[in-house]
């Protein structure tokens, strides 16, 4: 079960922690906030993710001072969002080239398992909430994924934390050509990851405001 929290933690973790970033002038993908082989991911459908992630926190948290020190915690959430995003059509390409599936049933079964583990499906849902930030809504698609890189990294003879197991990544990564819209950084093919970037219409926020405009 250890190695499943692993690459669990996969999805969501390839995700540094940066300032806030707020666009100022004009945006160079109107309408995305990536493109992912050939295939839009609207600023729309981002803002849907990050509201689920939102809503699941508001209900699990009542308290107003919890969920304030919730939000703070999670103060990138758009930003990260988005990178699980791309990051999941990756490892689904990657999965794909290597001819790995992943059936319903597998996807049931390691959920009964996580959630005998965690004491039910509601400690399921709310502790890939406060760990991963995935709506639970979105569980048993992100379990898929979970399969679909052990599968990966079974198939090519190693483990999710090791260079060949990225390598695939980094070849998926290319070949669907990722653009994402500058406001959100920009895509590190070899290290399948989405990487800040400065650029002059971008102000950096912190908590105590504005401090300054490139």
């Amino acid at each position: 079960m250890h190695r499943r929290r692993r690459t669990a933690f996969l999805l969501s973790a390839a995700i540094v922690a940066a300032p806030l970033l707020t666009a100022c002038g004009n945006d160079a993908h109107p309408g995305a906030a990536a493109v992912v082989g050939g295939q839009r991911i609207t600023v729309a459908q981002l803002e849907t993710r990050v509201n689920e992630v939102r809503e699941a926190q508001r209900a699990a948290v009542p308290d107003e001072a919890q969920y304030a020190q919730a939000i703070a915690k999670t103060g990138t959430l758009s930003r990260d969002t988005l990178h699980s995003m791309v990051l999941d059509q990756v490892l689904h390409r990657a999965a794909q080239d290597a001819g790995v599936t992943v059936t319903r049933k597998e996807v049931q079964d390691m959920r009964a398992g996580l959630e005998q583990q965690a004491g039910g499906s509601k400690a399921l849902e709310t502790a890939w909430l406060q760990r991963y930030g995935i709506a639970p809504e979105r569980l048993d698609e992100n379990l898929r994924l979970q399969l679909e890189a052990q599968k990966l990294a079974a198939v090519l003879g190693t483990d999710t934390g090791q260079a060949d197991f990225w390598q695939a990544m980094a070849k998926a990564s290319k070949k669907l050509d990722i653009d994402l819209n500058p406001r959100y950084g920009s895509w590190d093919d070899e290290k399948s990851s989405r990487v800040d970037a400065k650029t002059p219409w971008v102000r950096e926020v912190t908590a105590t405001g504005t401090q300054e405009t490139a």
